[in-house]
């Protein structure tokens, strides 16, 4: 089975390069011209810029069955839902702001079965209909025990572009960074029915490093 290469790996992921270059060259050209309110700004845009796309090292907590946030940000929901088939499911719902690092990592280690781009809105974030009807990736995986999960992650009002790095038939570890989204959005995780939550709404949560589930044995 192929193994999943982790990315991005970068500190600062490589988009900010891109995205920075226009506001550096509008703050040098102000600068030069006198500007220098027009400057400022725009030196405080590239900064922003470069925060968003940081991308810091994270220590996993638990074993294989600790669920880890697959964002950083504030929890949203924790509730029950209906699964694909039919059955009821935990989704844990994350949301990240502007100010939040945007790169996901995957919740559970497990083989990707199916990757779903869908939708076609980009309503905020916590309306309760983007999480139906906005742009989004829904990643399908199955552990090595045959327990199924998904992790979707979704845009937001100002977040326009999904990045997923992870393939259908690849095996991809428990907190590797498989992707990103762009400024705002939402990662939403639904488990089996079994697993137990560790976490509430309105509780701060870290990509990689937050524990917020835990797999009972018969899942």
């Amino acid at each position: 089975m192929e193994r999943f290469a982790e990315r991005p790996t970068e500190r600062i992921v490589p988009d900010a390069w891109l995205l920075g270059a226009a506001p550096v060259a509008g703050a040098l050209i102000c600068a030069a011209l006198g500007w220098g309110l027009a400057a400022a700004v725009l030196a405080l845009l590239t900064l922003f810029v470069v925060a968003f796309f940081r991308n810091p090292s994270r220590a996993l907590p638990g074993d294989a069955r600790t669920v880890v946030a697959p964002a950083d940000g504030w929890v949203l929901e924790v509730g029950e839902v209906e699964a694909p088939g039919g059955d009821k499911a935990l989704r844990i719902g994350i949301f990240l702001s502007v100010f939040d690092v945007h790169v996901n990592r995957m919740p559970l280690a497990g083989r990707v079965l199916d990757v779903e781009r869908t939708g076609s809105r980009y309503l905020a974030a916590m309306n309760r209909d983007a999480e139906h009807e906005n742009v989004r990736c829904t990643l399908t995986l199955e552990t090595e025990a045959g327990t199924r999960f998904q992790v979707t992650q979704i845009t937001g009002l100002i977040a326009r572009r999904i990045v997923c790095h992870a393939k259908v038939g690849q095996w991809v570890d428990r907190g590797v960074r498989y992707g990103l989204i762009r400024f705002g959005s939402r990662t939403d995780v639904v488990l089996p029915r079994q697993a137990v939550a560790l976490v509430a709404p309105g509780a701060r949560v870290h990509g990689g490093s937050t524990a917020i589930a835990w797999l009972e044995e018969s899942a």
